[in-house]
């Protein structure tokens, strides 16, 4: 739930060890124009009190007095509400449908533990699946199934078991961009809309300064240091755009022996096969190499800093989407 990484399930649990109570209400299905995505939540107190979202506002006021009521007897419900055209087209949806909403309060239907162990390995980068039995009533994590799921971010209900839920929390994506030039300018706005964290690395104070990046990470260690320390994982896109293979090379040399689910480097043709051949010096395999995107971004006759940095965003999302 990349695009809802707000500390849901973390106020939920903070509200439970206050005493208030808490539940947290579950998106497991929509319609197909829905504003929120199947897995989007709303943790509601006992005294009231919500954050978060499961609809564009047309069914939160019930979805409230529900999870008041499963408070009370502790029991999880399951609720589904038709949504007119008329109700759609007021909070921004072309058309009506259904929504479906699970009702789980914390202490009870969400074990205390179990909700612990959720937010330690949100805290912790580590991608988990909250696993519901609506058939049994049991609750578990699940760090190592459902490969697909994670990658492509999607929660829902079990193809082999219909009535499990699968709630993918996967950490925040994260983009890594080493050298602070015009492109990077351009593309680091857009990566904060499309929901990344970036970062810029560069040891050329003058490139990296607050200035040209306001409220940015900026690193100013040299690329293969940065990358240790940052630790590239399956959420994290790095984008290369020195040109200068002093500092683009030990940053490639870092990615390729990392989890990072994209590798883009800016630089012609000409330049990628100079890369190349480096790289193959420096004993990458032909497949570890293939992995990089080169020259980066899809080809839309980019000409621009800011065309050639939409041209990666749309290459990022793509390989985040649909795989390399």
């Amino acid at each position: 739930m990349s695009e809802d990484f707000d500390g849901i399930p973390e106020t939920a649990l903070r509200w439970h060890e206050a005493g208030q109570g808490a539940v947290l209400a579950t998106v497991t299905q929509t319609w197909g124009s829905a504003p929120r995505r199947v897995g989007a939540q709303l943790a509601i107190s006992g005294e009231g009190a919500i954050e978060g979202s499961v609809s564009g506002g047309c069914v939160e006021g019930a979805v409230i007095v529900e999870a008041l009521e499963a408070l009370e007897d502790g029991k999880a419900r399951e609720l589904e509400f038709g949504v007119s055209d008329d109700d759609a087209f007021a909070v921004g949806l072309a058309c009506g449908g259904t929504i479906s909403v699970l009702v789980e309060p914390v202490g009870s239907a969400i074990p205390e533990p179990l909700l612990r162990d959720l937010v330690a390995a949100r805290a912790e980068r580590r991608p988990v699946a909250y696993v519901a039995d609506l058939e049994t009533a049991a609750r578990r994590l699940d760090e190592s199934g459902h490969v697909e799921r994670f990658r492509l971010d999607r929660s829902g209900f079990d193809e082999d078991a219909p009535r499990t839920f699968v709630a993918i929390h996967n950490p925040p994506l994260r983009l890594i961009v080493v050298g602070g030039v015009h492109i990077a300018q351009a593309l680091l706005p857009m990566a904060r809309i499309a929901g990344y964290d970036p970062v810029i690395v560069d040891p050329r104070e003058a490139f990296a300064s607050p200035e040209r990046f306001p409220d940015t990470r900026l690193l100013h260690d040299w690329p293969d240091e940065a990358l240790d320390a940052l630790a590239p994982d399956t959420r994290t896109a790095l984008v290369l755009l020195t040109h200068d293979p002093k500092l683009d090379d030990p940053a490639l040399h870092r990615a390729l022996a990392s989890d990072c689910f994209y590798i883009g480097a800016l630089g012609s043709t000409r330049t990628h096969a100079k890369r190349v051949a480096r790289l193959t010096e420096a004993g990458f395999s032909e497949t570890q190499i293939a992995r990089i995107h080169a020259p980066v971004g899809l080809d839309l006759g980019a000409a621009s800093p800011a065309e050639i940095a939409v041209s990666v965003i749309a290459q990022m999302t793509r390989v985040l989407r649909r795989g390399a």
